[in-house]
């Protein structure tokens, strides 16, 4: 059985899948070829120090996970700015992710560009994503 925190990741994996055109891959490398939509690659990230109650016991994180997203081309600009925004769009509509989680907190990202050779530059950026949950058990 899956822990409360691999749930949660694979919610929002599964919640980054709407976006119809760009595939999603978790704590994959880059391919050598990125989609014609984009790349969005799902990191755990860390979960950090949680907070704690004693009565009943149970752990507060803010998750740190991360989203890679990626594009290529000419047009990388717009398909950029297109992508992140469904990216807020999808999280924004689901902030809880179906109840698993309190509150899911993209944060902005810092694109760069990025020269590719013999190929159309990349522009990338990590998207920070916090997940805020309890569990039980530090090791769920």
């Amino acid at each position: 059985m899956p822990t409360p925190r691999e749930t949660i990741l694979t919610a929002l994996a599964d919640l980054l899948r709407t976006i119809a055109h760009a595939p999603v891959l978790r704590g994959e490398v880059l391919p050598e070829r990125v989609p014609a939509g984009g790349l969005l690659i799902l990191r755990d990230g860390s979960p950090g120090e949680p907070d704690m109650t004693l009565s009943p016991l149970a752990y507060h994180y803010q998750h740190r996970a991360e989203i890679e997203a990626v594009v290529q081309g000419t047009k990388r600009d717009s398909l950029f700015d297109a992508l992140t925004a469904q990216i807020g769009a999808v999280i924004a509509a689901d902030r809880t992710l179906g109840g698993l989680c309190d509150w899911v907190e993209p944060e902005a990202p810092e694109p760069v560009d990025l020269p590719v050779e013999a190929g159309a530059p990349l522009k990338a950026a990590v998207i920070p994503v916090v997940l805020h949950y309890s569990t039980a058990d530090p090791l769920s």
